[in-house]
């Protein structure tokens, strides 16, 4: 199976059950059977229920982590400190790769090879959920990554920081000004109607006004 897979170009891929029909001859057994022995070869890694990956050894390069979040939760995105990290904008590396997820419910996966995942809802306006986010080419596939400004109020969000201390957070996160060296007026405008509280506003406000004065 590892050897069909890699002839037809898939190996440093994520791999679903629906789509290894594609890739794979047979019945849903044969692919089932074929599946388990190839684990039990270590020649394969499930990742989640119905998601694996070729063994890198095998593959010669793994998925990036970004696209293995995209295939545990389809419509998610990466944001917060793994999106700000990627982008340079913290100097911290970060392990928890945190992405945020349409509707309610939050989740949290310990992923071999990978590490943990966490995905988490965030109160949005209706039809907000992908401004200033963009789709990014990675090795293994495309994941939905926030721009550096979505990313830093995706977090300040979650973690429902107070206008009024604002300032104080965004100083202790040694935030690398060239990230934001494109912003302009409208970016904010923009950003200041993206979530359901008017906190978020005059925290976009107070952002932009420490930003200016730096």
């Amino acid at each position: 199976m590892t050897e069909a897979l890699v002839k037809s170009g898939v190996a440093n891929r994520v791999l679903r059950d629906e789509h290894l029909a594609d890739w794979l001859e047979g019945s849903a057994q044969r692919r089932y059977n074929l599946v388990n022995r190839a684990m039990a070869a270590g020649e394969m890694v499930r990742l989640a229920r119905g998601i694996y990956v070729l063994d890198p050894k095998i593959a010669g390069s793994a998925p990036h982590a970004f696209v293995v979040a995209q295939h545990l939760r389809p419509g998610s995105f990466v944001s917060f400190e793994a999106a700000l990290t990627w982008h340079g904008c913290i100097p911290e590396a970060v392990r928890l790769i945190t992405s945020v997820v349409p509707g309610r419910r939050k989740a949290q996966f310990s992923v071999p090879l990978y590490g943990d995942f966490r995905f988490v809802p965030l109160a949005l306006r209706t039809g907000c959920n992908l401004v200033a986010v963009r789709r990014v080419q990675f090795t293994g596939g495309i994941a939905l990554v926030a721009d550096p400004l979505r990313a830093l109020l995706d977090l300040m969000c979650w973690r429902k920081i107070p206008s009024e201390s604002a300032v104080d957070f965004l100083e202790g996160l040694r935030l690398e000004f060239g990230c934001f060296d494109e912003l302009g007026a409208d970016d904010l405008a923009r950003m200041r109607g993206v979530y359901q509280h008017r906190r978020m506003e005059q925290v976009v406000d107070q952002f932009w006004q420490w930003y200016r004065r730096r």
